[in-house]
């Protein structure tokens, strides 16, 4: 690997970890793509690197959510009765909402892993596409949106978006916040409440996942990958920053649809030019 192919690396993986296009199917694309072994210990070394970025990225843009769910803030006590909202996302609605998925990686990883090839991202691109579409359509036709915003989601609904959320873990290339947002869609949330409560439960799940990784990795840091690495880690943070600030936005107007279209040209650009 050089400068140029982690810089590339780097963007691809801060463009696509949080928005529902799925960043490990475009990670093994994009690796593919430009004659890459990504299955080797130093590439895999490097996408936890990477994507550490990319979670730190998230971090900070939602860094006082984080600190209130912690109880560290001194937020002022209401003089009204009526200023305290009717329910409050707690840390309970995180744990339901990472729970599912953390097991099912935990018990499958094996399994999980022998499943990550271009063919089974791209069936996977497709599929979750059209799950995707089908959220929103029942958002809009059949759905009784019970929950406009995160603070309104309730626990049945953050433990319902957690049991989606499995799809992405067993699917490589399906989209953890693809599964999740319309996971919520499904259960009664709105696209924003859903996408909120999407990237607040990637943190820990992606601290888990990336730190669990880390130990068998760690021992490929050295002279020759540090600059590499390093150079990674700030061109995903910056770019992950960057596209959840402008997708958070324009949610209103970038619909989950569009997202869906997108993976259907993907997948079809790749069978007919990469895998063909």
């Amino acid at each position: 690997m050089n400068f140029i192919v982690a810089v590339i690396l780097g963007i691809v993986e801060g463009l696509t970890e949080f928005i529902p296009v799925s960043s490990t199917g475009h990670m093994i694309l994009t690796a593919k793509l430009l004659g890459y072994d990504d299955s080797t210990p130093e590439m895999k070394t490097f996408m936890i690197v990477i994507q550490l970025g990319a979670i730190l990225a998230i971090s900070w843009v939602y860094r006082e959510r984080i600190i209130r769910l912690l109880g560290l803030s001194k937020e002022p006590v209401p003089v009204f009765r009526n200023q305290i909202p009717a329910r409050r996302l707690d840390l309970l609605h995180v744990i339901l909402g990472i729970a599912p998925a953390l097991a099912v990686g935990f018990f499958f990883r094996d399994f999980i892993k022998s499943l990550f090839s271009p063919q089974t991202v791209l069936w996977a691109l497709l599929a979750g596409g059209i799950f995707m579409i089908a959220a929103e359509w029942f958002s809009k036709n059949k759905a009784q949106v019970t929950a406009k915003d995160m603070d309104q989601l309730t626990h049945k609904q953050a433990l319902m978006i957690g049991l989606y959320q499995c799809i992405s873990v067993l699917w490589p290339g399906f989209s953890r916040s693809g599964s999740t947002i319309a996971g919520g869609m499904f259960s009664g949330a709105s696209y924003k409440a859903s996408a909120d409560f999407s990237f607040l439960i990637a943190i820990p799940i992606m601290f888990a996942v990336s730190g669990y990784e880390m130990l068998d990795s760690y021992r490929y840091f050295t002279i020759d990958t540090i600059g590499l690495f390093a150079v990674g880690f700030i061109i995903s943070f910056i770019v992950a920053y960057i596209v959840v600030m402008a997708f958070l936005k324009s949610i209103q107007k970038i619909q989950l649809r569009h997202f869906a279209y997108y993976r259907f040209l993907l997948a079809a650009l790749f069978w007919t030019f990469i895998m063909r």
